[in-house]
C-alpha cells in the first residue's frame, strides 16, 4: 500500500477533525487530540480544530441580532483564535524546517511565495468550504436552484482541492530535492502586543 502524501494525509486528518467538531456542533466544546504530541498529524489536526471553531464565530458574530456584548466577546474570542492560528502554522512550519534541515540546497535553488505551513492553511479553510457547500448542496428545505448553485460551487472547490494538494506535495518535493529551499518570515502581528499598538502602549508611557 503506498503512503500517503502530505496533502493526502492533510485532507483526511481535516476531515476527521472537522467530522469530530460537529458530532456536539458547539464552539465551546472540549477538544482532544487524538494524534502524538511531536507529530506532524497531532499540528494539523489542533489547526484544522482551531479553523473550525473559528469558521463558526465568524457566523455567530454575523447575527443581526446578536447583543453587542456578546459581539464584542465573540470579536474578542476570533481575535485569539487568529493568533492561535498563526502560532500553529508557525509551528507547522517549524516541523518542515527540522525535517529538511540535512537537505544540500542546489545553488539555483529558489524560495516559494509562501511556505508549505501556509499552503497548508489554505488547504484546511479549503476543506472546511467543502464541507459546509456539501451541507448546502444537499439541504433539503432549500430550493432546487438553490442546491443547484451550490452544487456547482462545490465542484470548483473540489478541483481546488485538487490543483492545491498537488502544489504542496510538488513544493514539498522541491524543497527535499534541494531545487526549492524553505525560507520562513515569522508573522510579526502588531495589534496583540501592547509595545507595538497604540492603543494599549499609550497608558503605559
Amino acid at each position: 500500500m503506498s503512503q500517503d502524501s502530505t496533502s493526502q494525509l492533510s485532507i483526511k486528518i481535516f476531515k476527521e477533525s472537522i467530522e469530530k467538531y460537529h458530532l456536539i456542533d458547539q464552539v465551546d466544546q472540549a477538544f482532544e487530540n487524538p494524534y502524538q504530541a511531536d507529530s506532524l498529524e497531532y499540528l494539523l489536526y489542533r489547526k484544522n480544530w482551531i479553523d473550525t471553531v473559528q469558521w463558526h464565530y465568524e457566523d455567530l458574530i454575523r447575527d443581526p441580532e446578536i447583543d453587542p456584548v456578546e459581539g464584542m466577546k465573540l470579536k474578542r474570542l476570533i481575535d485569539a483564535s487568529n493568533q492561535d492560528r498563526t502560532d500553529t502554522v508557525e509551528y507547522i512550519d517549524s516541523y518542515f524546517l527540522n525535517q529538511f534541515k540535512d537537505v544540500a540546497v542546489q545553488e539555483d535553488a529558489t524560495v516559494n511565495s509562501e511556505s508549505p505551513a501556509w499552503a497548508l492553511d489554505r488547504l484546511s479553510i479549503l476543506e472546511l468550504k467543502i464541507y459546509h457547500m456539501d451541507e448546502e448542496a444537499n439541504r433539503q428545505e432549500a430550493s432546487e436552484s438553490h442546491r443547484e448553485k451550490c452544487n456547482a460551487k462545490l465542484q470548483v472547490l473540489l478541483t481546488q482541492r485538487e490543483d492545491l494538494g498537488s502544489s504542496i506535495d510538488d513544493l514539498l518535493q522541491d524543497i527535499a530535492s534541494g531545487s526549492k529551499y524553505l525560507k520562513v518570515y515569522k508573522q510579526m502581528k502588531m495589534y496583540n502586543d501592547e509595545d507595538t499598538n497604540p492603543v494599549l502602549y499609550k497608558d503605559k508611557s
